[in-house]
């Protein structure tokens, strides 16, 4: 099955892509990595992985994923900062949709920080 976030490498295999990160084996070791995990996690309804790579300042008692909305595609328009050997990263990426009012797109420019020495979601940047 190909991965939910489009693959890295494109077209790779949801057990050599995302589900590492999603079952908790691995943790991603870049902006990049970790915002593919996060979207496949809000595309398999992964609320764990969602609450555990999110900044406990910034992150919602509750997740509260509509089980109604169907995740479409990504695509990583650009990142910034964000690799192995950075404390802060930005990923500017578009998101489509379904839910029961019809097809939507997001677009956001997301904040990384690292926290523990891993990568953790922190904020939408205006």
């Amino acid at each position: 099955m190909i991965c939910p976030c489009s693959g890295m490498p494109p077209g790779a295999d949801y057990d050599d892509c995302c589900r590492p990160a999603l079952d908790g084996q691995a943790w991603p070791t870049t902006t990049e990595a970790l915002m593919r995990s996060r979207y496949t996690a809000f595309a398999r309804g992964n609320e764990d992985h969602l609450f555990r790579t999110w900044h406990a300042k910034t992150r919602p008692a509750d997740i509260g994923l509509d089980t109604d909305t169907t995740w479409l595609s990504l695509k990583i328009i650009g990142t910034t900062g964000g690799s192995e050997s950075e404390e802060t990263g930005t990923v500017h990426f578009r998101v489509t949709c379904r839910d029961h009012l019809g097809e939507h797109t997001l677009e956001e420019n997301s904040s990384f920080v690292r926290r523990a020495g891993r990568w953790v979601y922190l904020d939408a940047i205006d």
